[in-house]
């Protein structure tokens, strides 16, 4: 029996039924909150056939690994309210509907000149009810609510261009955790959940984006430098035909980038996965795209069996050495 079957019979059997009379809408009991729930058979991924129940019971299930990784941090809803083949639409004003539990943190937008209350996904509750919402991908801040402009981890988001694909993405990859390391620094690795990688440097200490944003922005370029053939450092499309792009930007207080463990609006049920930089190499040594590639059911597997391997990436405290130790 899946979660949400098990926490909608678990309902039923303490008397504590839901008081709206549609077929299509329920109420569940998540760690003692009551969270309506509506249309659970909607397919979400037509091609898979994958349903909003099953959207729901992979974040039931993998949220002991994911929400550690999304408490304190503003959250931009990207929400699929029919489906990965039908129009979508992004939400940084935390709905006025939302139930007393769910957590928000203001945050002044300068793009927009006003305060933007996002919703911050600190509990289990909040994680069901946005994902009965069709916010099928979670993205987050790379700074906690408390500071936004210190952000915990520099991130470098390798996105291919094709005919480049994940396994050239894994090249870059493992070049920048060799130079990351040759500067004193760890890094980890996490799919995309679409086409590319991304690896994370945690900090943990305080760190401005006017820090950071230079940094990753300076590395990138000297990727670009000394392998043209390869990597990219500028966003421009005509320059990107079968190389990486290095995508420093993210590095900014108005950005977010998808959280780990999230799903991607893809045609199956993609997810962003923490992957072991030996798993890297080995699906470059065997270029095998698909050892790079995980669905919601396999994620499930991996934390049985490996728990949260981007555990660290919420620990580690680390430095950014100064800027003009990178190759120019």
């Amino acid at each position: 029996m899946s979660a949400v079957a098990e926490r909608k019979t678990s309902l039923r059997r303490s008397g504590r039924t839901t008081d709206l009379p549609r077929a299509d809408r329920d109420v569940i009991n998540v760690d003692g909150q009551q969270v309506t729930v509506s249309h659970l058979d909607k397919v979400l991924y037509p091609k898979a056939g994958f349903t909003k129940a099953q959207v729901v019971d992979y974040y039931l299930r993998v949220a002991p690994v994911l929400l550690p990784h999304l408490r304190d941090r503003p959250l931009t809803l990207k929400r699929y309210p029919n489906g990965v083949e039908a129009p979508f639409f992004y939400e940084k004003h935390c709905p006025k509907f939302r139930p007393k539990w769910v957590d928000t943190a203001t945050v002044w937008s300068k793009e927009n000149e006003e305060n933007i209350s996002f919703c911050v996904i600190n509990n289990l509750p909040t994680l069901i009810w946005a994902a009965n919402l069709g916010d099928l991908e979670l993205h987050t801040s790379l700074a906690r609510q408390k500071n936004m402009d210190c952000p915990t981890s520099v991130v470098f988001d390798l996105d291919p261009g094709p005919p480049a694909n994940i396994l050239q993405c894994a090249e870059v990859g493992l070049w920048l955790r060799t130079v990351l390391e040759k500067l004193g620094l760890q890094c980890w690795a996490k799919t995309s959940g679409s086409k590319g990688l991304q690896v994370y440097v945690p900090l943990n200490r305080p760190a401005t984006y006017e820090v950071t944003r230079p940094f990753a922005r300076k590395l990138a370029e000297s990727l670009a430098e000394q392998r043209p053939d390869l990597v990219v450092s500028q966003m421009r499309r005509s320059l990107r035909q079968g190389k990486v792009l290095v995508d420093w930007s993210q590095n900014d207080r108005h950005k977010t980038t998808v959280c780990v463990y999230s799903l991607r609006a893809k045609e199956q049920p993609m997810v962003s996965t923490p992957v072991a930089w030996n798993e890297v190499a080995a699906a470059l040594k065997r270029r095998d795209i698909g050892k790079l590639s995980f669905q919601s059911d396999a994620v499930l597997r991996r934390v049985e069996q490996l728990g949260d391997l981007f555990a660290p990436v919420l620990t580690l405290k680390q430095k950014l050495p100064a800027i003009e130790q990178l190759k120019s």
